[in-house]
């Protein structure tokens, strides 16, 4: 786990911290795209994306090996899903619909082994620790695991300062748009009844030292003053790109002289190509 021990580090001295939220498609080379395109971590989305357990599997080994962390988002906070997703490897977890100190203290108890905890490692996730012994776990693996409890209900940000200084918690995310959908101005991120909720949730998770995650527009939020950030999912970026090229490709001047002709008879390395021939 000394990429999330790295990465724990970074988030918790406010340094600039970038990453994807991976929700549409997600292969080993797409972890290794992100790695080297200068991200500091991913995050697997199972709550939303089709994903076997193998394909989560896969993607966490990759970051292993590389030493870069990869994190994962089940599709619920319940016991079987958080005890089955932690055998695959991740470094951290983004906990969907967190709503209290007492939400978080269930999820720890299942995340930490006994005597803390009532955890049963098992699978790929054994993968990172040396051996198996309790100080081994409690050294290797839990003091590093990333958990970002997720902010998506007025409930939950009524509470937000006890649910960012559960020990648990390593920086408060908040799912901007299911907040906005419960405050009743769905969509509307900056309305102002949205942007009040997210700053007190932001004046919270500071009171207890602790920083915020949000998927957003990066150069803008950092501008703002943010820090951890998923800067898009690596698909609508593509398709945003593509928009991008084709645009500019349609909209590119094209010469008023014809082109000229092509040499049925040119020669290259001695021989002599077609102009219906191939290659």
């Amino acid at each position: 786990m000394d990429a999330a021990r790295k990465l724990k580090a970074k988030i918790a001295a406010d340094e600039l911290v970038l990453g994807m939220l991976i929700t549409d498609h997600v292969w080993p080379g797409l972890i290794e795209l992100c790695y080297k395109a200068g991200l500091d971590y991913v995050i697997v989305d199972q709550e939303h994306g089709p994903y076997s357990d193998q394909c989560v599997a896969d993607a966490c080994q990759i970051g292993r090996v590389m030493g870069f962390p990869v994190l994962a988002r089940p599709r619920t906070t319940e016991e079987l899903e958080l005890r089955r997703l932690l055998d695959m490897g991740p470094s951290g977890l983004l906990l969907p619909c967190v709503e209290s100190r007492a939400h978080l203290d269930r999820v720890a108890r299942v995340l930490l082994m006994p005597p803390r905890g009532t955890r049963r490692p098992g699978g790929p996730g054994n993968a990172w620790v040396s051996d198996f012994l309790y100080d081994t776990w409690k050294t290797e693996f839990e003091e590093h695991l990333i958990v970002l409890p997720m902010i998506e209900t007025r409930t939950a940000a009524r509470n937000a300062r006890e649910i960012a200084e559960h020990p648990l918690t390593t920086a408060l995310a908040v799912g901007m748009y299911d907040l906005s959908a419960d405050l009743g101005y769905c969509g509307l991120r900056t309305h102002p009844v949205c942007q009040q909720a997210f700053g007190e949730i932001q004046s919270a998770a500071r009171e207890v030292g602790k920083t915020t995650w949000i998927v957003a527009d990066g150069p803008t939020s950092i501008a703002q003053g943010l820090s951890f950030l998923a800067i898009g999912e690596p698909m609508v970026l593509l398709e945003a790109s593509m928009k991008a090229l084709v645009e500019k490709c349609r909209q590119s001047p094209r010469p008023t002289a014809s082109p000229p002709p092509i040499d049925s008879g040119a020669t290259a390395n001695g021989r002599v190509w077609s102009a219906r021939q191939p290659g």
